[in-house]
C-alpha cells in the first residue's frame, strides 16, 4: 500500500478540532475613565449618536442635562455637578431655588436613566461606549468594551499527538536483526514498543475538562453580564391583571388629567362640552401648578403609563377641558384628579364611593351606606387649612366598566394632590396593589373593583397608600 507523506498530523488535527471548537467572540465592559483627549472626543462622538436617537431627540431636556453633565465631567468639574448647580445652568432656575418643590432634575435624570437603559439593552449598541448616570447622582460614568483573552487550547492535545506521530527512523539499525558476530542482547530481545491510538479514557476526560471550563466561563460571563447592563425588571402579575380590561382590547388607552379646580355643582350634562377655566382664578388655593396641570398628576401620569408601555400598549394625554364624550367613548380612559377633573366627578356620581363639598370641606362618602341605614361616612379634608399643615389626603381608586360611556375605567383621584398621587402609587406599585387585593375574590380579575384609601401627607410629600374601604362587585 502506498505510504501517504507525514500523516501523523491529520489525527493531531482532528482532535485538536474535536477537542477545542470555534467560539464566537464575546464582547466584554470595563469601567473607564477618559484622560487623553482622544478619549475625550470618543465620549463625545458617542454623547452625539445617543442625542440623535428617538429616545432622546424627541425631547429638550433629556438631551441638555445629559450633554451638560457629560461635558463638565470631561473637563474636570464633576465635583460641581449637582442639582442645584443642574437646575440653574439647564433649566435657567433662579439662584437659591427650591429643588424640593420644583424637581425637574430629579424628574428628568430619572427618565434619562430609563432611556440609557433602553438604548444600551439594544444589541446593536452593545460595542459602543457606554455612558451611565447612576442613581442617587448626576455625575455620568463611562464603560468602554474590551475583547476577552483568547481561549487556551486544549492543553493536553499536542502531546497525545505527538505521542501517535512518533515511529522507528528508518535510519537506525533493525532492532529485530541479529548482530553478524554476538550472541543477541537480553536488551535487544524484548518485544518492540507498539504505539497505540490515544486512549478512549484520556480523551473522554479531555473533553470533561474543556466542557467544564466551557461551563465555567459562561456562568461567569453571564453573572457579568447581569451586574453592569440593567435589565428590564418583569412586570409584577397582579398590576398587569389589574389593567388588563383596558391592555387587552386594540383601542387607544385615553389619559384624561385634571386642569385648575372650578365649580362642578352645575355640570350636569355628559355631553356638554368643558370649558376651559380661568387659570388666573384657580379655585382651590393649595393646588401647585407645573405648568398646565398640577405636578402630582403628571407624577401619577408618569407611573401609570409605564405599565402600559411595558405591555406595548398605545395611549393618548388629553386634559379634561379637551377630551369630548365622544372620544371616552372610543375606547378605555384613565382620568387622574377629582376636583380639578371634571371627568372624574362626572363619571362618579353613580359609584358608591364619590366626591363632594360643603361648607369649605371637600369630602369622599359612602353612599350606600348612607342609603342603607341613614349613616353617613365621610372622609374629608377641610380647604382652609394651611397647606404647610396638611397631614392626611383621601383618594378613590376604581376599575370598573363605565354604564354612561360602555368603556372600562381606571380612576386615581384625591381629594388634594398627594391623594392622587398615592392613588396612582396603589396601582401601578406591586406591593401596594397587594393590600387593595388582599381579601379579593378569586375572580376580581373579572370585576369591578372601587375603594378609598388615606395617605399620610409630611412636608407636603404623600406617604404610603392604606386602604380604608374596597368594595368588589
Amino acid at each position: 500500500m502506498e505510504r501517504v507523506d507525514s500523516p501523523q498530523k491529520q489525527p493531531a488535527e482532528a482532535n485538536a478540532s474535536a477537542i477545542s471548537p470555534p467560539r464566537p467572540a464575546r464582547t466584554l465592559l470595563e469601567p473607564w475613565v477618559p484622560k487623553s483627549l482622544a478619549d475625550r472626543e470618543a465620549v463625545l462622538a458617542q454623547l452625539d449618536l445617543l442625542l440623535v436617537h428617538p429616545l432622546f431627540f424627541q425631547s429638550k431636556r433629556y438631551p441638555a442635562l445629559l450633554r451638560f453633565v457629560v461635558e463638565q465631567t470631561l473637563e474636570g468639574n464633576a465635583d460641581q455637578v449637582k442639582e442645584r448647580s443642574v437646575g440653574m445652568e439647564v433649566f435657567g432656575r433662579p439662584p437659591g431655588y427650591d429643588a424640593n418643590a420644583d424637581p425637574v432634575v430629579r424628574v428628568t435624570a430619572g427618565e434619562i436613566r430609563k432611556r440609557l437603559a433602553q438604548y444600551y439593552y439594544d444589541p446593536a449598541h452593545s460595542h459602543e461606549i457606554r455612558i451611565e448616570l447612576p442613581t442617587g447622582s448626576y455625575v455620568p460614568v463611562f464603560q468602554r468594551t474590551v475583547e476577552p483573552p483568547e481561549p487556551l487550547p486544549a492543553f493536553l492535545a499536542p502531546l497525545d499527538a505527538s505521542l501517535n506521530s512518533i515511529e522507528p527512523s528508518s535510519s537506525l539499525p533493525s532492532l529485530s536483526a541479529d548482530p553478524p558476530s554476538a550472541a543477541p542482547s537480553p536488551t535487544l530481545a524484548r518485544e518492540p514498543v507498539v504505539h497505540h491510538g490515544a486512549h478512549p479514557v484520556l480523551t473522554i476526560l479531555l473533553v470533561l475538562v474543556t466542557l467544564l471550563l466551557g461551563l465555567a466561563g459562561g456562568y461567569w460571563f453571564h453573572q457579568y453580564r447581569r451586574s453592569r447592563i440593567p435589565v428590564p425588571i418583569p412586570a409584577d402579575q397582579a398590576v398587569d391583571d389589574f389593567w388588563r380590561p383596558l391592555t387587552a382590547g386594540p383601542a387607544t388607552v385615553t389619559f384624561c388629567l385634571g386642569e385648575p379646580a372650578r365649580d362642578s355643582s352645575g355640570d350636569t350634562d355628559p355631553a356638554q362640552t368643558i370649558k376651559h377655566p380661568k387659570l388666573a382664578e384657580p379655585l382651590y388655593f393649595r393646588l401647585r401648578q407645573s405648568g398646565l396641570f398640577a405636578l402630582a398628576d403628571v407624577t401619577t401620569l408618569t407611573r401609570m403609563t409605564d405599565v402600559l408601555e411595558r405591555q406595548k400598549k398605545s395611549f393618548r394625554v388629553s386634559a379634561a377641558s379637551e377630551a369630548s364624550f365622544a372620544q371616552l367613548r372610543e375606547g378605555p380612559a384613565v382620568l387622574i384628579g377629582a376636583f380639578d377633573n371634571l371627568w372624574t366627578m362626572r363619571l362618579t356620581r353613580d359609584l358608591r364611593f364619590g366626591f363632594d363639598s360643603i361648607d369649605g370641606n371637600a369630602f369622599i362618602l359612602d353612599r350606600k351606606q348612607e342609603a342603607r341605614n341613614g349613616t353617613k361616612t365621610q372622609w374629608f379634608t377641610a380647604w382652609d387649612l394651611p397647606y404647610e399643615k396638611l397631614a392626611r389626603d383621601y383618594a378613590i381608586v376604581a376599575r370598573y366598566r363605565d354604564s354612561l360611556t360602555g368603556q372600562p375605567v381606571v380612576i386615581a383621584a384625591g381629594i388634594s394632590e398627594e391623594g392622587t398621587e398615592a392613588a396612582g402609587e396603589l396601582i401601578s406599585n406591586p406591593a401596594y396593589l397587594d393590600a387593595l387585593l388582599h381579601d379579593a375574590p378569586a375572580n376580581w380579575r373579572n370585576m369591578n373593583v372601587e375603594a378609598v384609601i388615606e395617605t399620610q401627607v409630611i412636608d407636603g410629600h404623600s406617604g404610603p397608600p392604606r386602604v380604608r374601604a374596597v368594595e368588589f362587585w
